[in-house]
């Protein structure tokens, strides 16, 4: 028998060659066609979602004489960020950025460059993943102008929407899916709780407090003009959902499927949560309350749809309906804030309890890491973390912003021209 020195070479030699006769190659990424057509089916879901849904959704809430203002934002909004985020907003999210790459991504994208027909993500072309991302990165501005409805310049509009896309939301989208900090310290977030809809929910918060009350708040009436319009928007909103949730799991695969099914048992809790607590609180259910609950629901499952089950999805949408319900019903009222048309009442609030949530029901089984359901509490600290680091970065930069602009363009319409109507005296139309 050989002696053991010589046998432990050997045997590491026969190791060596069995591992090189039946070594695989290293898989490359390849284009899965089913997956293709579910992505590029959830980006034109998610354009949905802002042009018509947002548009319609926002549209019927305001008064009749700001109605082509209020859509016309969510319709310029759509073609701003497109521009940008072709431009630079794509690259600064999902590109290395180097040294500073736990805060923002590089400029190795600028202009798309590298972007061919053949280039994939995963097992999609790179194009459909760039332009599903670049739907996002369209709805969550436009959320924002929910806020200060009725009363900022078309202009100013504008230059602050297209800043903060590429100075707020690019960033925090770096931070949770381009590889930066939030991601690194196992932040969950599916489809855009923090990214989408608390960024956006905060900075609506500060725009209404930086600029100040609509003419009349309080003592005018400022019920919505055309229901029929907020509800068709908010049916929009909620099928376009299916692809902003469902569509982040990136695949046609199972992870989609419970997305999907989370989705829908979430939006539909929070929208009876909140007609019941209507009801009890004003002996009648409305239209605008059962479609509010129904966007809150949307939202409070955004950043859970892929963590978590039936049970959480109902749990979270009856939490997140009846939280939200308190925030537009007391909390605005209490701090006297002009929150036009409640974007962080069912956006920025949504948002929070729905990560937070996410922390307390995820399922191993479904995304990969337990919640404090099954034993893992930490997480929900972890949630709160993302949270903060969202809030405090949106708001300051928000505030900054706006303060810039004001200081040059002026935020805010002449108290004339609010009174008279933004339709008329910014676009030169009305609706008859």
């Amino acid at each position: 028998m050989p002696p053991r020195e010589t046998r432990r070479h050997i045997l590491a030699a026969a190791t060596t060659l069995v591992a090189t006769l039946f070594a695989f190659p290293a898989l490359a990424d390849t284009l899965d066609t089913g997956d293709t057509a579910w992505m590029l089916t959830s980006t034109a879901l998610v354009l949905l979602m802002t042009i018509p849904g947002l548009a319609l959704f926002y549209g019927g809430m305001v008064r009749k004489k700001n109605v082509l203002a209020t859509a016309m934002q969510s319709f310029a909004a759509a073609c701003l960020m497109t521009v940008l985020w072709m431009v630079a907003g794509y690259s600064l999210a999902f590109s290395d950025g180097g040294a500073f790459n736990n805060y923002i991504g590089g400029l190795s994208n600028f202009m798309l460059a590298g972007l061919t027909k053949d280039a994939l993500s995963g097992t999609i072309p790179e194009s459909v993943f760039m332009t599903f991302q670049m739907t996002f990165a369209i709805i969550t501005p436009a959320l924002i102008c929910g806020a200060f409805a009725d009363r900022m310049k078309f202009s100013a509009l504008l230059w602050f929407l297209g800043i903060w896309m590429l100075v707020v939301y690019a960033p925090v989208c770096h931070w949770v899916w381009g590889g930066g900090f939030l991601g690194g310290v196992g932040v969950l977030d599916f489809a855009g709780g923090t990214v989408v809809h608390i960024n956006s929910g905060v900075a609506g918060l500060v725009t209404a407090i930086v600029i100040g009350r609509r003419t009349g708040y309080g003592t005018d009436n400022m019920a919505p003009h055309n229901m029929v319009l907020s509800l068709t928007g908010a049916a929009l909103l909620w099928v376009g959902w299916f692809g902003f949730n469902a569509g982040s799991a990136v695949g046609a695969n199972g992870s989609a499927g419970m997305a999907m099914a989370v989705t829908q048992i979430s939006a539909a809790a929070a929208a009876l949560a909140w007609m019941f607590g209507e009801w009890v609180l004003h002996g009648r259910p409305s239209t605008l309350g059962i479609v509010s609950g129904a966007v809150a629901g949307l939202v409070g499952i955004t950043p859970a749809s892929g963590f978590v089950g039936p049970t959480g999805a109902l749990a979270i949408g009856i939490l997140t309906g009846l939280i939200c319900l308190w925030g537009v019903e007391y909390l605005k009222r209490t701090f006297k804030y002009d929150d036009s048309l409640d974007a962080f009442g069912v956006h920025g609030l949504g948002g929070i309890v729905g990560a937070i949530l996410t922390g307390v029901f995820a399922v191993k089984a479904i995304g990969g890491t337990p919640g404090g359901m099954e034993g893992n509490w930490g997480q929900v600290w972890i949630q709160i973390v993302g949270i903060g680091a969202t809030i405090v970065w949106s708001a300051l930069a928000t505030f900054i912003i706006l303060k810039v602009i004001d200081a040059t363009l002026g935020l805010r319409v002449p108290r004339e021209v609010e009174i008279e109507g933004l339709d008329i005296n910014l676009h030169g139309e009305v609706v008859q």
